[in-house]
């Protein structure tokens, strides 16, 4: 019995020394947490930056809008191109007046606060709008997207801002639009990114210069919050690895380095 028993004490005392010198020689290694921080899948990813996501978001919106069986629904630009492919060039200008006097009608009614009613006119004119009339089609872009933001459909909203901006890349309205709904939606980086766009387009718009002074503020006071939300998740899943050996995240003390921001681990025994 006695023997037993010495023999485990000794496995557990072998067992910790070797986590310690594991632990001891690199004691001097930097736990850089920006480094482990963009390893992990971010949420808040710049809008433009992937094809894919942008996909993923497009087919967000287009789900959430489905949901609705009284809304229009888009045609794909394949479509719109393949029914416009024979014909002329009066043709297609008659397409396009056709489908100004839809967004006409739609702002008639997004006037009288019928938004449902205007989003359907909205779309029935982009279906209807020939690809080479990009501004034309960028303004009906935004123009739903109001409609959209006051259904509280944002991501919709969102998604059609983008379809705007693509068009026109220094729409002011779009990129404000795009940047108030980013506001609210709580992704401040991307809402930083399309004020500061505004400022180097309208040098005097305050709305973008007051939020460029505050949004970097309330951006790193989100990201302490969710590093602390990190590192709370990282002690658990510790305490959980460390629990069979005796051990737990006590027994590793992290330091801050104030220079350079990374983080040292040292293994102390309270025992």
């Amino acid at each position: 019995m006695d023997s037993s028993s010495g023999t485990r004490s000794d496995s557990h005392d072998v067992l910790k020394s070797e986590l310690e010198n594991a632990c001891s020689s690199s004691v001097d290694d930097k736990f850089n947490m920006k480094d482990f921080k963009d390893s992990l899948p971010n949420h808040d990813e710049k809008i433009d930056t992937s094809k894919n996501e942008s996909e993923d978001e497009y087919s967000d919106a287009k789900d959430e809008c489905s949901e609705e069986t009284d809304e229009e629904l888009d045609l794909d630009e394949e479509s719109i191109t393949d029914s416009h492919k024979d014909l002329s060039d009066d043709q297609l200008q008659n397409l396009k007046d056709e489908a100004v006097s839809l967004k006409n009608k739609g702002n008639e009614y997004f006037k009288k606060a019928e938004y449902k009613e205007a989003v359907n006119l909205y779309t029935q004119a982009l279906n209807t709008c020939p690809l080479k009339f990009e501004n034309d089609r960028s303004i009906l872009y935004a123009n739903r997207a109001a409609a959209r933001i006051s259904l509280e459909k944002n991501d919709a909203a969102v998604l059609d801002c983008n379809k705007a901006i693509e068009l026109n890349p220094n729409y002011l309205k779009a990129l404000l639009r795009r940047a108030q709904l980013h506001k609210k939606m709580d992704s401040l980086e991307r809402a930083l990114e399309d004020y500061q766009k505004i400022l180097e387009l309208d040098h005097g718009n305050a709305e973008a210069r007051a939020a460029c002074a505050t949004l970097p503020a309330e951006i790193n006071e989100k990201n302490e919050k969710l590093k602390q939300e990190m590192f709370g998740k990282l002690k658990e899943l510790g305490n959980i690895c460390l629990k069979p050996f005796g051990l737990s995240t006590e027994n590793f003390k992290v330091v801050q380095d104030p220079n350079s921001g990374g983080y040292s681990i040292n293994f102390q025994n309270n025992t």
